[in-house]
Order: structure tokens, then sequence, then C-alpha cells
């Protein structure tokens, strides 16, 4: 098979901003990302179908045949795959209307649009689990136990775990924990008992660190003296975290390496949280949380009760920053000043509120080669034509940009 993961646009639109940057198949829920997941579960290869500007940093690979179009948004399961197999040239498969997947095989489709122009009349409908279909942004952290568990299964699956070490650490269920080669554990509290723990390769878990599963960290990442990881929590590869997280995702390459809270969130890549940052998930009059809608332009119920911040790549906030419940902060923005920020902070933002202005692209990119070049890394030239498009598209977002300029007589 030649699986192809295609942005579904409704979707896509759903998921912005984190899908700004990356397509939607990029979103790392439980340990994966939707793309690994489809990797691991088909040992297949795997590329893209999604928005021109970013197809040159994530390609679609055509091999002239057994094209498998899959929508990006949609976690795999075994029996959803033998589904897929199963599907005649020319079929499809739905979930009531979110097309999951098409059999192309030797036509090679281009565009999401040729995707849905297809004839669809051998469609057939299947089931699938509620946490399997990201349709919103608060679905990330919502389904992300779930699907730790999930891959749990999938990624340890024949495999044996290192052995804990360290006379001083703690394991409870040592069964539904599995580490990788490499890590280091100091006087640390691992809990299984509400569901798995997964360690990846050459993580440092820091004295006095405290893990409830479900949970799940990624290679070469590091948890700080004295975090509190609440379960429900994935931490993505090359990230530093601290202080209290509960029911949290960090894509990865992120640090919230300090003290204070942060609950119900979604945290993009080469995101920074400054010391004794804290996010509300809880509204003081226990109501349903509304969040920020790109597709809609305005804020929408997502019908939690708990819900806090979501993230775009390369955004970051100052020290003692205080999120609102339901707060989206948009690619690339610097949040910082007094009081709460509000509910949504448009991309490429410096400031907050009403003292917000543009943060230029040229400072940004010196900000952002700084940051990536610690890490050994560069800021590429498809990186460039990234952000410059999204800077471009979410100009009428920063409203300062766009509103008439007074001038006296």
């Amino acid at each position: 098979m030649n699986i192809i993961l295609f942005d579904d646009p409704v979707l896509r639109a759903n998921l912005l901003p984190l899908t700004f940057t990356r397509p939607v198949a990029q979103i790392r829920i439980g340990i994966l990302t939707i793309a690994e997941k489809w990797q691991t579960i088909s040992n297949d290869l795997v590329s893209y179908l999604t928005q021109g500007y970013l197809q040159g940093k994530f390609p679609q690979h055509l091999d002239g045949g057994d094209n498998l179009y899959i929508n990006g948004a949609v976690c795999p399961t075994p029996e959803l795959l033998a589904q897929i197999q199963q599907l005649p040239v020319g079929g499809t498969l739905f979930h009531n209307e979110i097309l999951v997947a098409l059999n192309a095989d030797n036509l090679e489709l281009r565009s999401v649009e040729e995707v849905y122009q297809h004839n669809t009349s051998k469609g057939t409908q299947v089931e699938l689990p509620a946490h399997t279909v990201v349709q919103n942004l608060w679905d990330i952290f919502k389904f992300n136990g779930p699907q730790i568990r999930e891959d749990f299964k999938l990624v340890t699956q024949g495999r044996v775990s290192q052995k804990i070490t360290d006379p001083h650490t703690v394991a409870y269920k040592p069964e539904d924990i599995f580490i990788e080669e490499g890590v280091i554990f100091k006087a640390a509290i691992l809990n299984a008992e509400a569901g798995p723990i997964y360690i990846g390769k050459n993580v440092q878990v820091q004295e006095g660190t405290v893990i409830r599963g479900p949970f799940a960290i990624c290679e070469e990442s590091v948890i700080n003296m004295g975090g509190k990881m609440r379960g429900d929590v994935t931490v993505g590869p090359y990230c530093k975290v601290g202080g209290e997280i509960s029911n949290c995702v960090f894509f990865g390459y992120s640090n919230k390496g300090h003290d204070g809270f942060l609950g119900n969130s979604v945290v993009g890549e080469w995101c920074n949280f400054g010391a004794d940052s804290n996010t509300s998930n809880l509204k003081n009059n226990y109501s349903n949380v509304r969040l920020y809608s790109h597709a809609e332009e305005k804020m929408v119920d997502t019908g939690l009760q708990f819900c806090g911040t979501i993230m775009a790549d390369h955004a970051k906030c100052g020290i003692n920053t205080m999120f609102n419940t339901g707060t989206v902060v948009g690619v690339g923005a610097n949040v910082f000043g007094a009081g709460y920020p509000p509910n949504f902070v448009p991309s490429f933002s410096w400031g907050s509120g009403t003292e917000s202005q543009t943060f230029k692209l040229n400072k940004f990119y010196e900000v952002a080669q700084a940051v990536v070049g610690r890490r050994g890394l560069s800021v590429s030239a498809e990186d460039h034509k990234i952000f410059d498009h999204v800077f471009e598209e979410t100009k009428t977002s920063r409203t300062w940009e766009t509103e008439p300029v007074a001038t006296t007589a």
C-alpha cells in the first residue's frame, strides 16, 4: 500500500492555528503523531496531501499504483486498517459525513479537491470509536488518554522494557510501565494503576518527579525536579517540562520548565512558557468553556467544563503569564504584559491586549533561528515559505493592522 494522508478541509480549518504549520496527520495525540500511527500499524510508506504552501516540507509520494488516500484526522485501529485494505478500486469509506478513505489504485490525485471529486458511488459506512477522529482542537487533549492506551499497545507489543535501576524510584503496577534505552531516573514515583506509562529513549526524570498514567514522554525530553504529571499527559520529543501538568499534549521541542499549572491544553513545537506561568482550565461559574474558532472567526462552545490553552508553533509567553480559561495563541505570538491576555491572541502578535503590536517577520526569524539553533538546527527555506504564508494569511486577525489610523485636522 502507498498511504497518502490528506487534509480534510473542514477538519483542517477546525484545527487551526495548529494546522497553519503542519498537515493534520502531523498532530501528536497519544504517544505518536497520527502519521506515525499509520506507518507503525501498516508497515507501509506514509506521505501527505496537504495545502500547497506546506507540500514542499511535507511531500506526497506517488509510486504509480496502489494509492490509498486516508483522512489525516483519523487515528488507525487494526479493524479500520483491515476494512481499508479490502476496499475495491474506486471504493470509499465514510464515517457519517466524513470521508475516511479512498482506494485510488493507480490514480495520482494531486489536490484534496480531486480526492473529494472522485466517484463515491461505492461508498461504505464505518463506525469508528469517538476517540479516533480528531475533529476539534479540544479533541487532542480530550482523546489523549485513550490514544496513549492504544499507542502503548502498538509500540510495546513483543518488546521488553528496560529495568528501573535507581533504588529510590518507586513503580506501581510496573507491568504497565515501558522504559526505552538510556532513561535516567532519580527518586521518582511512577503510578500506572490508572493507565500505562511510556518513557522514551534518553529521557531524564529528575528528583522528586511524580507521574500518574496514562502518560507518555518521548525521546530526549526532561522532567525537571519536582514535576507533577497528573495523567492523560503527552510530552513530545526534545521537551523540558516541570511544575504541574494535567491532560495536556506537547507536540515536541517545547519548554515549560518551571513551576506553574498547565491543564487541558495543547502546545505546538518550539514554544516556551516563562517561569510561574499558569493556565486556567475551569471557569468560576463552572459553565462550558468557549474557544476561538479560526474556521468561524468567533468564539464557539466546546461543550467542555475543562479547557485551557491552545498554543501554536513558536509562540512564547513571559514570566507570570496568566492565561484565562479557553485561550488560543497563534503562530509566532510573543505574549507579555500586565493582566490576563485576551482569549484569542492572533498569530505574530507582540505583547498583549490593547498594547499588542505586530511581531515583524525579520525579528521573528531572528528569534526562531536562535531557538532552533540551540538544538543544532536551522530555519529552512521551506520553513520561511510556510511562515511567510501564515503571516499574510493571518494579517486580518491582527486588527491593529487593519483599523484606520485616527488623524487630526
